[in-house]
């Protein structure tokens, strides 16, 4: 079997997958690259990782295009992320198996009313809802908004990022956890509107009045990072609160093992958030936004995780205000937390899975999976 993944530029955030695909396909599987990493991302830590054996990178040169090309047209199975719809359109008029892979359709309300919204969804959705393209949901909200454009009848299925995570068993990060007497909370995001670092300051004011002993550390970069400095300078809260980054990815995680509590404060423009995985994966307890796309499909709330809703003024200061005041729950947690990823949101699960899927659809069977990746959504 030959399965290509069509997607802008290859990250760390896809690697353990495309490694995953490549042990059982060897050279069947590729990633094709359409445009090369900005440096905006290369400034933020991330690896530029274009000399992948399995990568074929379209941008460089016009032999390297025309085989992504003949990849496209070609590979018994194509998924196609955030890419030109010139690599599959002809493939899927001629109703070659293809996924398309996507988070949600509308993160902004007005947009499913917009009439070049919906043009562009029926050019590349609505109008081969009867072909055999089916549609990989890097967000818990992409299947209802492919209702609401009538695509992908019964052909959504769980999906999302499989990043790099942690390694190290359980015991051994429980162990870090206990080398400190305060509750080490870590947020790890840019510092821009969609995330929300404000919600920070507004929590760490309470659980200071609150004479809780708690450290958040708030790990990134972004335009609005200095303002917020400032801003915990002029409440007084360097004592609780500080700032680090930027960070390579394995130095992210080592951060993530050492703490209690992972806060995820994004509101829906926020995609997947493969942030969420990494965190999980290094046994953080973690609360975390309903609006956020991977929340639904990787959080059972009061198991794995805590899930808080922006319409209510006091639901994030409650939920870690629990976990801080019970290291009963806040382990258990922990616990659950890292072995949902360990055990079934990871890529190798991701990877065994949808070549099983991809299997029961060529054979006209339904996936046999109810949870995790490739179950029906």
């Amino acid at each position: 079997m030959t399965v290509t993944f069509i997607s802008n530029f290859l990250l760390h955030h896809q690697t353990p997958f495309c490694e995953a695909m490549v042990r059982r396909l060897g050279d069947g599987f590729r990633f094709v690259a359409t445009e090369p990493i900005p440096e905006e991302r290369l400034q933020m830590g991330y690896r530029n990782l274009e000399d992948a054996p399995y990568a074929v990178n379209s941008y460089k040169d016009d032999a390297s295009y025309q085989e992504a090309v003949r990849l496209a047209e070609e590979s018994d199975v194509v998924i196609i992320g955030s890419a030109p719809e010139e690599f599959v359109e002809k493939r899927i008029k001629d109703n070659k198996l293809t996924f398309r892979y996507s988070e949600r359709f509308f993160k902004k309300f007005r947009w499913r009313f917009h009439p070049r919204a919906w043009k562009i969804r029926w050019q590349k959705d609505t109008r081969f809802r009867n072909k055999n393209l089916y549609m990989l949901c890097a967000s818990a909200y992409t299947t209802p908004d492919c209702r609401f454009v009538f695509a992908y009848p019964h052909k959504t299925y769980r999906w999302g990022y499989f990043p790099e995570i942690s390694q190290e068993p359980y015991e051994a990060l429980k162990a870090l956890k206990q080398d400190h007497e305060e509750v080490r909370i870590i947020w790890v995001s840019r510092f821009i509107p969609l995330k929300h670092p404000e919600e920070i300051i507004a929590l760490a004011k309470r659980l200071k009045a609150d004479r809780l002993s708690f450290t958040i550390e708030m790990l990134g970069v972004g335009e609005l990072r200095e303002e917020y400095e400032n801003i915990v300078k002029r409440e007084r809260l360097e004592d609780v609160i500080s700032f680090s980054g930027p960070f390579a990815p394995e130095e992210v995680l080592l951060h993530m093992q050492r703490s209690d509590i992972f806060l995820f404060t994004s509101d829906k423009n926020e995609g997947w958030g493969a942030v969420m995985n990494e965190a999980m994966s290094s046994a953080c307890a973690p609360v975390a936004c309903r609006e956020i796309g991977s929340v639904p499909f990787l959080i059972r709330h009061g198991e794995n995780g805590l899930i808080y809703d922006k319409r209510e003024k006091n639901s994030l200061y409650f939920n870690v205000k629990q976990l801080i005041e019970d290291p009963v729950l806040r382990e258990t947690i922990q616990d659950n937390a890292y072995r949902t990823i360990a055990d079934v949101w990871n890529a190798e699960t991701a990877a065994e899975r949808l070549l099983c899927l991809i299997d029961c659809i060529q054979n006209g069977r339904e996936t046999p999976y109810t949870y995790g990746p490739c179950s029906r959504c």
